[in-house]
């Protein structure tokens, strides 16, 4: 049963929401949760790795782990997808147990995938490169436990940079979790770490946050994504205990040094407020993880809702610019 809108935020009316546009009904294989997909624009196509997690059910996820693959879509419009007929990417070994929440950026006509890697001793955050989806090189790996990496489009003054969420357990309180960067010559080895936003920064969580969608540049600077999660005091779903909601965050970083912050948004830019967001897996869920930027300012934001469904949400780059700058108004 779905349970009220508990939220004191709304999206704004800025953002038109199209609704999922991936679904496991799309999927021509095993299939249940499809979400948290990385999508970007490469060689004249709309491409998305998606996460799906199947051999599960509501009422078994939580007695035992879903079996989970990496899927393949393709675009001409980045709305319809056609799904490719097998899975494109899954690890299972001795030591790996699934590969998982993709992030696309293209590099100089090499796309590159950000992934989360659960393994017997940690969580781990990966990089790899493909240019056919079909075959992957990881070319980095984390020391655990870190995940949702997100990687610059372009060196920035020599260096790849990515930001990323290590999940700290001393000095901080539990799931007090924090926004970081680092820095590369060559994908492979990654330092000058620096933390670039706290959560104590972002008014409406009391909880974690961590990257969204890879940045895009503009003219003002890079526009980023983030995920904060805000834990409420009711249950956001009856069949199962969870009460944890997540919005989708925006803040402005400076071009030519992205460990700076520009500007942010003083309310969540995605909040869940449509029943595809309220109910699923885990109602109140929202979770950025690609956005487009077209020749015309428009903005495509793909997002997973309640780890369920993939969905797209689009706006306009002027907007956004506003929002972040807390310049936007309703009334307009």
């Amino acid at each position: 049963m779905l349970l009220d809108n508990p939220h004191e935020f709304r999206t704004p009316d800025f953002i038109k929401k199209y609704g999922p546009v991936l679904t496991k009904d799309d999927i021509p294989y095993p299939a249940e949760l499809i979400f948290n997909a990385g999508v970007a624009k490469y060689n004249g196509k709309y491409v998305m790795l998606f996460r799906n997690d199947y051999d599960c059910t509501r009422e078994t996820i939580y007695e035992k782990s879903p079996e989970t693959n990496l899927g393949f879509a393709v675009s001409n419009d980045g709305i319809k997808w056609e799904v490719a007929a097998t899975p494109r990417w899954a690890i299972q070994d001795d030591e790996i147990c699934r590969v998982y929440d993709p992030r696309l950026t293209v590099i100089d006509g090499k796309c590159y995938v950000c992934f989360a890697m659960d393994t017997r001793h940690g969580l781990r955050g990966g990089i790899a490169v493909t240019e056919d989806f079909d075959k992957f090189e990881i070319l980095s790996l984390t020391a655990p436990d870190n995940r949702n990496m997100v990687l610059f489009p372009e060196k920035i003054n020599n260096m790849y940079m990515r930001l990323e969420r290590p999940m700290s357990v001393y000095g901080r309180a539990a799931e007090s979790f924090d926004l970081w960067s680092s820095a590369s010559p060559d994908m492979e080895f990654w330092g000058r770490t620096k933390l670039v936003l706290t959560k104590e920064q972002v008014q409406y969580t009391n909880s974690k946050i961590g990257p969204g969608a890879p940045p895009i540049k503009t003219k003002a600077g890079w526009l980023c994504t983030y995920h904060a999660v805000k834990k409420m005091d009711v249950d956001l779903y009856s069949w199962h205990k969870w009460n944890k909601a997540y919005y989708g965050g925006l803040m402005l970083l400076a071009l030519d040094d992205p460990t700076k912050i520009i500007a942010m948004a003083d309310k969540p830019l995605l909040v869940p407020d449509q029943d595809y967001e309220l109910d699923g897996f885990r109602g109140s869920v929202i979770f950025p993880g690609g956005m487009i930027r077209e020749d015309s300012g428009e903005v495509k934001i793909y997002y997973g809702a309640a780890d369920t469904v993939e969905c797209l949400a689009v706006c306009d780059e002027a907007e956004l610019l506003d929002f972040v700058k807390n310049k936007y108004t309703a009334s307009r």
